[in-house]
């Protein structure tokens, strides 16, 4: 294999496996090239069958494509899944705390702790919702919460997905992929199933209903086939056993959501919305949207129907308020943040925009809204050209811009086609609210870079998926 200069979560930084993984690194020897390579392709075959794919936009072809797979499993350590989910309820609960503070009473922007700017003068804060709750007082039932690795203890989070995470119906698909062509992996390893998460999505959707029905009507509101998730708009729907609707299939009457069908109009309770705030409803937001529902917010602040996430969530995906989350997470735990951010330096600061622009070509540079491995540059790897554009986007808009350190992000052996080789990984886990309990899936998506020496691992940006394994505690590895 080749040279590691990073940490890799199998070999450590030497020749021989890490205490508890060496399993896998027997596996991995024993099993030939030429069978590894048969079972990735038997497996990118079936999720080829199925439809497991991804829209691309801005490209006239290829827009619809099959998300890479490999077939070498990434492995967490009960004790490090114990740490990981942790903190990670933690944040979700501080993350909840404080979008419920800032479209209520505000307490952290009077205590100083955030500009008021920052929240206030947002494009993600949203404004038809301040001073109204939620059912229950929950904003963001669904998290999902990126981490980087950089060490054997040394986990960051990289940002917080609060608003429509994606990439859960990857994760599952992926372990059923691995139960069926590597079973003898978990017959080694005792693998903790992940197979409940549409049962414990279908249980907190219930349990967001405003008016206590026993058995809510559910459905699941997508934009449609051309959305890039589209795929797992149906898959969810499908394993929960709910709905899946178009804007167009729901209509509001007297502040009621109603669903039409063939025997004729069914009251909603809870809507699992995955279109962002501003198509919601174009009564409120955009008047040109024909992905939302007329009428909806108004159904939503009467408190007739729960929207999952809540309207309002997205002020908690912004990368500037993401550099505040250690000060958010004490003024609403009173405990220091057992996830560490990484080193942020917000760049409409003067001196940290100083600092960015003498260092650019050693920084990763990020729209402070951006997503999906956009509008960011990444200094070590950019020509001069990208960087002096990118100076000028600084200079003529530094509250735009975050910047980070380039991290030494861990890697896990990789199936490529000169075969196994390190590349760098980051990692998408899902964590669940609901009434005062906030619950961890024991897994995750785990994003692949598949290019040499890339940190991008972003699927629209060339990257893939592996399986995570989160071993139960009879098999804690050091």
């Amino acid at each position: 294999m080749a040279k590691r200069a990073a940490f890799d979560e199998l070999w450590g930084k030497g020749s021989a496996a890490r205490p508890g993984f060496e399993p896998l690194a027997e596996w991995l020897k024993e099993t030939p090239p030429a069978e590894l390579e048969r079972r990735q392709q038997a497996a990118e075959a079936a999720f080829r069958q199925m439809g497991v794919t991804f829209a691309v936009y801005g490209e006239e072809e290829a827009a619809e494509r099959i998300i890479p797979f490999d077939i070498v499993p990434r492995i967490f350590s009960a004790g490090e899944w114990a740490r990981l989910s942790e903190g990670l309820e933690q944040r979700v609960r501080a993350i909840n705390a404080f979008i419920d503070d800032v479209y209520g009473g505000r307490r952290i922007i009077d205590a100083g702790v955030i500009p008021a700017e920052i929240v206030l003068g947002n494009p993600q804060y949203c404004i038809p919702v301040a001073g109204a709750r939620p059912p229950h007082g929950i904003y963001a039932h669904i998290c999902g919460i990126d981490l980087v690795r950089t060490g054997p203890d040394d986990f960051f989070v990289l940002e917080d997905n609060a608003r429509t995470p994606s990439g859960v119906s990857y994760m599952l698909e992926n372990r059923e992929a691995m139960l069926r062509l590597c079973p003898e992996l978990f017959e080694t390893f005792p693998v903790a199933p992940v197979d409940s998460y549409p049962e414990l999505l279908r249980e907190t959707l219930a349990a967001a209903s405003p008016h206590g029905a026993w058995e809510p009507r559910c459905v699941l509101l997508t934009p449609g086939h051309y959305n890039s998730a589209f795929y797992e708009h149906s898959f969810l729907a499908d394993n929960m056993g709910i709905e899946l609707v178009e804007g167009r299939d729901l209509e509001v009457d007297d502040d009621v959501v109603w669903m039409r069908t063939t025997e004729g109009r069914v009251r909603v309770d809870v809507i699992y919305r995955r279109i962002d705030d501003a198509f919601l409803d174009p009564l409120v937001f955009n008047p040109d949207s024909m992905l939302g529902v007329p009428g909806l917010m108004a159904a939503y602040l009467a408190g007739n129907v729960a929207l999952v996430n809540a309207p309002g969530t997205g002020i908690a995906d912004d990368k500037a308020i993401y550099s505040y989350m250690p000060e958010i997470v004490r003024f609403y735990t009173g405990e220091e943040a057992k996830l560490p951010n990484v080193e942020t330096w917000r760049c409409r600061e003067p001196q940290a925009l100083k600092y960015v622009l003498e260092n650019l070509s050693e920084l990763v540079v990020k729209l402070v809204d951006g997503s999906g491995g956009y509008g960011m540059l990444v200094g070590p790897t950019s020509t001069k050209k990208e960087i002096e554009k990118f100076r000028s986007a600084l200079i003529a808009e530094p509250e735009r811009y975050i910047a980070q350190p380039t991290l030494a992000l861990s890697t896990v052996p990789t199936f490529t086609d000169a075969g196994l080789a390190p590349r760098h990984v980051d990692f998408r886990p899902f964590v669940l609210s609901r009434w005062n309990e906030v619950v961890t899936v024991p897994g995750g998506l785990t994003r692949v870079a598949l290019r040499k020496g890339s940190l991008v691992v972003n699927s629209s940006q060339g990257g893939g998926t592996k399986d995570s394994f989160v071993l139960a505690d009879t098999a804690e590895a050091g």
